[in-house]
């Protein structure tokens, strides 16, 4: 039986999740992409209230010590450590619960009602839809299949 190479993503979690659960923070998500001809392995941590600069540095050099010592990627990249920041990306369901009663932009891959973008509170997501309030007791159910992506809205 041939066994499956891991992905890095997957490396690097198995890496960096026991020391960031044991500091009390969440993986927000990571990435191993190619820009511009060079290679960026992107961590993004998240902690409430609020991830700090001590935090990123924390993180970086247990990150960057591991990832030294144990060499499970091959090829040159530079390691980014940072918060999703506070308009970010919502991707897990625990992500889509937390944000719950916010403002959020959904993007779709394809008109709805004639719109590609919504702007309104979420009002919940489950399996097959988002709920979004576009005003006082104006809802819209948009099927989850025609979501790019949620992003949270920060009001000031």
């Amino acid at each position: 039986m041939k066994m499956m190479k891991k992905s890095v993503v997957e490396m690097v979690t198995e890496i960096v999740q026991p020391f960031l659960e044991k500091h009390n923070f969440e993986l927000y998500d990571i990435e191993f992409i190619k820009e511009d001809g060079e290679r960026y392995l992107r961590v993004y941590i998240d902690k409430e209230p609020t991830v700090g600069f001590e935090d990123i540095e924390l993180v970086s050099k247990f990150l960057s010590d591991e990832l030294d010592r144990t060499d499970p990627i091959k090829e040159s990249y530079y390691l980014e450590v940072s918060s999703p920041g506070a308009e970010r990306l919502l991707k897990k369901d625990a992500d889509f619960k937390k944000y719950q009663g916010h403002k959020v932009e959904v993007q779709l891959i394809r008109p709805l009602d004639g719109l590609n973008r919504y702007i309104g509170r979420l009002v919940s997501k489950d399996e097959t839809n988002l709920v979004l309030e576009l005003r006082p007791k104006k809802t819209i159910t948009i099927p989850v299949e025609l979501i790019d992506y949620v992003k949270n809205i920060l009001e000031i």
